[in-house]
């Protein structure tokens, strides 16, 4: 009963972070079924998949609804990073889970301080944001801008397939510092390539999915995906800026959990 509780609270948490957010429900999902559920790393890794892949589907459902997906450019984004993802996800069984932890705790915060800088500027000249960007949308820009979402989501991909998770707490600020997508189509878009990334890792680990326990999977799920249609309605009433803010901080203390835990493990 105690597990069941934990699976829908956690659940609960991960569906509204991805909804809002657009990104780090696989992040909070890893050490909670870890560290309070008792999965093992190999199959809180696969279930984390399986969860984030359905509420991804679900919230990118929510926001295509709303206009805030960008087909083309999410399209290429995810495209470009299937093989990459697939490579080095080859690479990363080789190495140590210690040394994989560290470096996914400077990546999410290198993530992070990224994501703060455009919420800076955003916010002091909104005004002009605002006025420049639909003369971007319907300027000729969208070819490089397809091209620059290829580049940037073959090496998403990568360290999607390197670090195990969605990908989406790397996708939204990408999209953001590198597209210069506002924050909610950046949001909407990154359920697009977290979707696309979960299903192409979780197709390699279909062995592993036999082992899980789906009493606890299951609710996991099932709250996941309620929590992403309330996220979904936070996300509408909160602005951009405020939204990178808080993104932003929630990458700075996963990264700040995750680098303890790699230091604890490199024993």
């Amino acid at each position: 009963m105690t597990a069941l509780i934990l699976a829908l609270v956690a659940g609960a948490v991960v569906g509204l972070t991805l909804g809002a957010l657009g990104g780090g429900g696989s992040v909070l999902a890893v050490p909670v079924l870890v560290y309070l559920l008792g999965f093992s790393p190999a199959e809180a890794t696969t279930a984390s998949l399986f969860i984030v892949t359905a509420t991804s589907l679900t919230a990118l459902f929510a926001h295509a609804r709303e206009g805030r997906v960008r087909w083309k450019a999410g399209a290429a984004f995810a495209a470009a990073g299937i093989v990459p993802a697939a490579l080095a996800g080859a690479f990363a069984a080789h190495l140590p889970q210690a040394v994989l932890t560290l470096a996914f705790a400077v990546v999410a915060g290198l993530a992070a301080a990224r994501m703060l800088r455009p919420a800076r500027s955003s916010a002091a000249s909104p005004s002009t944001s605002s006025a420049s960007a639909p003369s971007s949308e319907a300027s000729g820009e969208r070819r490089p801008r397809t091209v620059r979402a290829a580049g940037a989501g073959a090496g998403l991909g990568a360290l999607t397939g390197l670090l195990g998770v969605g990908g989406g707490f790397l996708a939204v600020p990408a999209l953001v510092a590198v597209l210069s997508f506002e924050m909610q189509a950046a949001v909407g878009t990154s359920l697009l390539v977290i979707s696309v990334n979960s299903v192409a890792s979780l197709a390699t680990r279909t062995a592993a999915a036999t082992t899980l326990d789906w009493a606890v999977v299951a609710p996991f799920t099932a709250a996941a995906i309620l929590g992403a249609w309330d996220g979904k309605r936070l996300a509408k009433k909160i602005s951009g800026p405020r939204l990178q803010q808080i993104f932003a901080v929630l990458l700075l203390a996963v990264a700040a959990f995750m680098l303890v835990d790699a230091l604890t493990g490199l024993w």
